[in-house]
């Protein structure tokens, strides 16, 4: 079901690897304005993820735009929702579940290696008044140590040692989700989060290991919010506030 669109190949408006989001446009046709070359066009070859509308492409799901040239002047492009396992990387937020308290908390990120939290990475503590963590309990934290050959270590502070968000995460409720959905939510444009937010008191911490925590007065708005939530990964903005209006009927 692979759709061809003829265009000039230095037009797409997303380099590869990046997160979509659904009706993000990554080519816009109307922009090319290089019908003076004379090259031959290239031809698009519209993968899954993707569709037509008009001149342009645009994203139909949450995933990562993949691109591929081949020889006889053709781009593939497609949105890759398909990784699962998350990869750790250096600075990026986690949730984190405690497995093991002690010196060095054990916990774990979703990764196949379990996550060091020192004691003593919050912000303002000492020895004496260390969090008492418990088992099964959740916090928000950063990768601080993130390569192949060692285990993961995370801390509750940023980089300069403040809280910043940080932290145990309190009561509230926990999900999974897609990395992809994970990395949309913590983009500033994320119409899920923007649109709840004009209708209800809530709090949320987005772990890019596809994890989320949502808290909220009652337990009916924290499924509410995370409900939205997982509905919004393959819906446009519009089509987000009409679902979030018709949950804030039926709340």
């Amino acid at each position: 079901h692979h759709h061809h669109h003829t265009t000039q190949r230095h037009t797409l408006s997303m380099s590869g690897g990046q997160v979509v989001l659904p009706g993000d446009v990554v080519y816009d046709g109307s922009q090319s304005g290089d019908a003076a070359t004379d090259e031959t066009p290239v031809v698009h070859v519209i993968g899954p993820g993707l569709r037509q509308e008009g001149d342009r492409i645009v994203a139909s799901k949450c995933g990562f735009f993949q691109q591929r040239d081949t020889p006889k002047r053709k781009t593939h492009l497609w949105v890759d929702s398909s990784q699962r396992r998350y990869v750790p990387v250096i600075n990026e937020p986690v949730i984190a579940i405690v497995t093991q308290t002690g010196e060095n908390h054990v916990t774990d990120i979703g990764t196949s290696s379990n996550a060091t939290l020192p004691s003593l990475a919050f912000e303002a503590v000492s020895k004496r008044n260390r969090p008492k963590l418990q088992i099964g309990d959740l916090v928000y934290a950063r990768l601080t140590v993130a390569n192949k050959d060692m285990e993961p270590e995370i801390q509750c502070v940023n980089a300069s040692g403040k809280s910043a968000g940080f932290g145990q995460l309190q009561g509230g409720f926990l999900f999974d989700c897609s990395l992809g959905l994970c990395r949309a939510l913590m983009k500033q444009s994320c119409a899920v989060l923007a649109v709840l937010g004009e209708k209800l008191a809530f709090e949320t911490a987005v772990g890019l290991n596809g994890r989320v925590w949502v808290n909220a007065a009652s337990l009916k708005d924290i499924m509410l919010v995370t409900n939205a939530i997982k509905a919004s990964e393959h819906m446009a903005p519009k089509e987000i506030k009409r679902m979030v209006n018709k949950l804030m009927q039926a709340r």
